[in-house]
């Protein structure tokens, strides 16, 4: 009986880990529930693309896209500060390219706009799609001043292979008359929950913005380690191309040792 207990407690703690597995750190978002659905940030440079006017340096922030909590569109949290008193209300908008390595936002082409709606058509909030899908300030308003706000885009998405895919576009943040003062690219982040210890992943795409990620072989669920061998404290862990493989590679050595504690007792 003893031994028995032993084991279900630890059956019971491997069942915690690998089920936490399946919520992030950005809230209450099961990715699991979002096939192929990623964790998309992009992150404001320090330096302005076009400083004109700015007299405290650029706009700070961020915009972090994930799978609404339904499944049906993006969630937006959006963050921006050290916004500029002069030249709004600003503008910010899903561009068609990811800028690059020379910080060009002029490169990134026009808005994501896979209807055809053009850069005139007036959008009405009311009716979403009446707007460009990467129009964002359209239809969830500009920015007149530092800000904070969470959303949720119908139109966008974080899935591979939709019109309105992220994945190595770029957001671009405008004055009121639309020149481009900074822009960032949507870069995948997929992360455990802080709580959670077992498992922490990040991911980056190239300055191309091809938004393909590398696959990487996953380790053998079988593979052995020597007593003596050691692991550099600058290590970096391997990328897992499959979450199921990291949960079946997990549970193989939990398996393990669950065997050692059984026969030890």
């Amino acid at each position: 009986m003893k031994t028995f207990s032993i084991v279900s407690v630890i059956i019971a703690a491997a069942v915690r880990c690998v089920a936490s597995q399946s919520t992030d750190d950005f809230g209450d978002v099961n990715l699991a529930a979002n096939p192929g659905g990623n964790v998309y940030k992009a992150t404001f440079p320090k330096k302005a693309f076009f400083p004109g006017p700015l007299k405290g340096g650029n706009v700070q922030g961020s915009i972090t896209a994930m799978p609404a909590p339904d499944g049906k569109g993006v969630q937006f949290k959006v963050k921006f500060s050290n916004v500029p008193k002069e030249g709004g209300p600003f503008l910010y908008h899903v561009h068609i390219d990811a800028v690059l390595k020379d910080g060009n936002c002029s490169k990134t082409l026009g808005h994501l706009d896979p209807k055809k709606r053009g850069e005139t058509a007036k959008c009405d909030p009311k009716k979403p799609d009446s707007c460009q899908f990467g129009d964002l300030s359209g239809k969830h308003d500009p920015v007149k001043g530092n800000l904070e706000k969470t959303y949720v885009d119908q139109q966008l998405s974080v899935v591979e292979g939709s019109d309105g895919f992220i994945g190595g576009r770029s957001i671009v943040f405008h004055f009121a008359n639309k020149t481009r003062i900074t822009c960032a690219n949507f870069k995948p982040v997929t992360k455990t929950n802080t709580h959670n210890t077992c498992n922490i992943t990040e991911r980056s795409i190239s300055e191309t913005g091809t938004g393909t990620i590398p696959k990487v072989t996953p380790l053998p669920t079988n593979s052995s380690v020597p007593n003596n061998s050691t692991v550099p404290n600058n290590s970096t862990a391997p990328i897992r191309g499959d979450a199921s493989t990291t949960r079946g590679g997990s549970i193989s050595l939990m398996i393990a040792g669950f065997a050692t504690v059984l026969f030890a007792l």
